[in-house]
């Protein structure tokens, strides 16, 4: 509002948003934009709701169809509420037909895989595609943007929870993605970015002084967040991630999984900023629906250094393994693995007994050259 209040002046504005649209003292972007006079017409509400408390019924990521967010009206301030995770992931004409500008104001995790960034990179193509001045109103990385790690997806594999090129932990603000996705993926909306004043790219988001408010139902903490780019590619296979746990994505198992066995593994791999503990856990009415209320054996993993901390490359190693002690109790979920993967290979690799070194020999060649486009379009130090 200081300095780029004049986007939205004299305008009939429309603003994606959620439960992360908080400032510093936790006012929400909607009660702040009409305390400052601004025409607020319509909300457009992402996966889990303008006010995230849609749970999803499946797994995390998958883009479930099943969960529908519904248009109406939100309770809390009287304004429409136009759902982009339902019949249309996209906004059509019809819904853009009252508003001069998008604004898009919501905490995303810095994952590929979260639906969050896909919504804003669709409705920046319906803005380009209706004349549409398109906002973004830049928030932290919360797991810093000084880390790109993990592969980079294959375009043919595009999807909700993947719609480009970028590697399963980017290192890039919303704001940043925006930016390259406009350029450099030829959307050609007339773009502005309002930066997050102060980040710098090595801050995690506790050391922001922002109020932590869970993005999603089972994104409950930052150490959540920290797993999060690695672990959740299990929700590609019959283990749990610790859904119906109070630490989703920081811990995996199954009832039929050795966890002493499993850590000790691990460990031995020597790698950096993470350890891997024995931990038994018992899901509690878990949306993925794996083993509620059964006791999971597995394995926590406990960032010790998140610096140098590599969750993708710790989450591969834990797939190699797992899949070796797994035998023929073990499930892949083809399809939703190689969504979030954004590949076949890596499940055929595992699959066919690679170990870790050969499953992720071509990642660096595939993080240099995302690093070097990325560049571009950076905007914090």
């Amino acid at each position: 509002m200081a300095d780029s209040s004049h986007l939205v002046a004299g305008r009939g504005v429309g603003l994606i948003t959620n439960h992360t649209g908080l400032t510093r003292d936790q006012t929400h972007a909607v009660d702040l934009l009409r305390r400052q006079g601004v025409e607020l017409v319509a909300l457009f509400a992402p996966e889990h709701g303008i006010r995230g408390t849609v749970a999803e019924p499946a797994a995390s990521g998958t883009g479930d169809q099943t969960a529908w967010v519904e248009s109406g009206v939100d309770e809390v301030t009287g304004l429409p509420v136009r759902s982009l995770y339902g019949a249309t992931l996209k906004p059509t004409p019809e819904m853009l037909a009252d508003i001069d500008v998008l604004l898009f104001d919501i905490q995303d995790i810095g994952a590929r895989y979260y639906t969050y960034v896909s919504t804003m990179a669709l409705a920046m193509q319906a803005a380009a595609q209706n004349g549409l001045p398109f906002v973004v109103l830049d928030r932290p990385n919360p797991i810093g943007g000084a880390l790109v790690q993990g592969n980079v997806l294959e375009p043919e594999h595009s999807s909700f929870v993947g719609l480009y090129p970028v590697p399963m932990r980017h290192g890039m603000t919303a704001g940043e993605l925006a930016r390259m996705i406009n350029d450099h993926f030829e959307v050609g909306a007339e773009l502005h970015v309002v930066p997050a004043a102060g980040w710098e790219r090595d801050a995690w988001f506790d050391q922001t002084g922002l109020p932590w408010v869970n993005p999603s139902p089972n994104m409950p903490s930052l150490e959540s967040a920290t797993h999060y780019p690695g672990t959740c590619l299990f929700e590609g296979t019959n283990l749990s991630v610790g859904r119906g746990t109070p630490v989703a994505f920081q811990q995996i198992g199954a009832p039929w999984l050795d966890g002493a066995a499993l850590a000790e593994r691990l460990n031995a791999y020597g790698l950096a900023g993470v350890r891997f503990e024995a931990v038994t856990f018992t899901p509690d009415s878990p949306q993925d629906r794996k083993y509620d209320g059964e006791p999971v054996n597995g394995v926590r993993l406990i960032a010790t250094d998140r610096d140098v901390y590599d969750p993708t490359r710790a989450a591969v190693a834990a797939l190699v393994e797992t899949r070796r002690m797994a035998g023929a109790r073990w499930e892949w979920r083809p399809g939703h693995f190689d969504r979030l993967a954004g590949t076949t290979r890596l499940r055929e690799q595992i699959e066919a007994g690679a170990p870790l070194a050969d499953v992720t020999s071509d990642w660096p060649d595939q993080l240099a050259a995302f690093e070097q486009l990325r560049a571009r379009y950076l905007l914090y130090r």
